[in-house]
């Protein structure tokens, strides 16, 4: 039977907090200065002391400004550090909005086919709330971004500038998911009251052509064929004609994508470690590469990471960074607040509980360029953000191997640094492996 809150209980409450020591002092702190900013420690300050023993050398950090575009940028950033090296170009990027262009015209066609084929579910059905509540947005995955390159190429970012649109791109997903959404009463009636498949495709792909100049007007035409013109940090002038995005990306980046794997650490019971799995509804290229997960335990999970910086790779991997971490310092450590020592009550749960219970899930994608190993053991990490500069030490963020543990849930590992009995394990299982539900934490898209 439920109970109600009593004015004696309301009195006992209030003897607590009266005769909790120095709890006068510790509200007004919190009432001036807000809950993080009184709990925050500054030994944590003093123990993320940016220095790293493994280090690769990446130059300036990117700015996604005002979009989701994390995932696209770090995926991006892993690939244009070693053309930095090799070509001695300084600051340069390959386009995110190139990706974003194509990202954004493959998932409404994904939207409309996943429409298409719920559409004798009623609305209200599970499935089909979640496909209306978000038809498009910024975020995405790693699989994602391969199977947008695998299809389109990739080209520098001088090629395809970004515009106001793609920086800051709340307008345009409010025109597309407004769109989206329009089309999607347009296709459930027309398939409800008996159109054919050639005419529900022919109703698609008048949406499509919408949707392209949609795109073209906010974003830009992307480029087909290219001249690419620079001088490097020497001042040697290189000019290579003629390129395509598939032929620049064969050239200059050089990747053998399907090489590249999505490695989670989900210590959840339904997700027994040593599987695969993928996730129903997430994706964005029909017919492209499918979003597949290799899950492991948190130890090898890091392994993998610390070897291949050891090999001179950056590390793409997605994480909660709103957890425990100071944007400004650019700090992420599990020590860094003390929230519950301030109000005196337990706040603990296990990586496991805070992804079952929606507690915690990735929500952005960052690049990790260094570890300092003490004894063989990570106890810090160096972090690439995409947020510009002017946070952070320059953009960079340290992150305690304890904040790794909790709250790093993806890592980009080539498969070249997995031991045979795990190639073997992630081999056996990759036509089918296990589909966790849409809303399943695994099926967060990073921001």
């Amino acid at each position: 039977m439920a109970k109600e809150i009593t004015a004696q209980d309301i009195a006992g409450y209030q003897d607590v907090v009266a005769h909790t020591p120095k709890s006068g002092a510790l509200q007004n702190t919190v009432m001036k200065n807000g809950i993080l900013a009184s709990s925050e420690n500054m030994a944590s300050q003093v123990a993320m002391d940016p220095v790293f023993s493994v280090e690769i050398d990446t130059g300036s950090v990117a700015n996604q400004k005002q979009s989701g575009r994390c995932w696209m940028f770090a995926a991006l950033n892993t690939m244009r550090h070693p053309i930095q090296s090799q070509y001695k170009l300084k600051g340069f990027e390959l386009s995110q909005n190139y990706t974003n262009f194509w990202d954004k015209f493959e998932k409404s066609n994904w939207f409309y086919e996943n429409i298409i084929t719920t559409a004798a579910l009623p609305l209200g059905d599970r499935k089909v709330d979640f496909l209306l509540a978000t038809p498009q947005q910024d975020g995405g995955q790693w699989d994602m971004l391969m199977a947008l390159i695998e299809k389109y190429g990739v080209v520098p970012k001088s090629v395809m500038p970004e515009t106001y649109n793609s920086s800051k791109s709340n307008e345009l997903n409010a025109t597309l998911n407004l769109k989206l959404r329009a089309d999607a009463v347009e296709l459930r009636k027309i398939i409800n009251e008996g159109a054919d498949d050639t005419q529900v495709q022919d109703t698609k792909d008048k949406m499509l052509s919408e949707v392209y100049r949609i795109l073209v007007y906010s974003l830009g035409n992307p480029p087909t064929k290219f001249d690419w013109e620079y001088k490097n940090d020497d001042g040697e002038y290189t000019r290579d004609t003629e390129l395509t995005p598939q032929t620049f990306f064969r050239k200059y980046v050089g990747w053998n994508t399907p090489d590249y794997i999505s490695i989670i650490n989900s210590p959840t019971d339904d997700k027994p470690y040593k599987h695969d799995y993928t996730v129903e509804f997430l994706g964005n290229v029909v017919g492209g590469r499918q979003v597949r997960h290799f899950n492991l335990d948190i130890d090898t999970f890091k392994e993998l990471a610390v070897k291949q910086l050891q090999a001179g790779e950056t590390v793409w991997f997605g994480s909660d960074v709103g957890k425990s971490s100071e944007r400004q310092k650019g700090i992420m450590d599990t020590d860094f607040y003390h929230v519950d020592d301030l109000f005196d009550v337990d706040l603990s749960m296990t990586k496991a509980q805070r992804l079952d219970y929606g507690e915690s899930l990735m929500t952005h994608a960052m690049v990790l360029t260094g570890v300092d190993l003490v004894n063989g053991k990570p106890t810090k990490w160096k972090v690439e953000n995409s947020w510009g500069d002017k946070v952070g030490e320059k953009g960079y963020f340290v992150m305690s191997d304890k904040w790794f543990d909790q709250f790093v849930y993806q890592v980009v590992i080539n498969k070249k640094f997995l031991s045979a009995d795990l190639k073997q394990a992630f081999e056996a299982e990759f036509d089918q492996p296990k589909v966790l539900a849409p809303w399943d934490p695994m099926g967060a898209l990073a921001l």
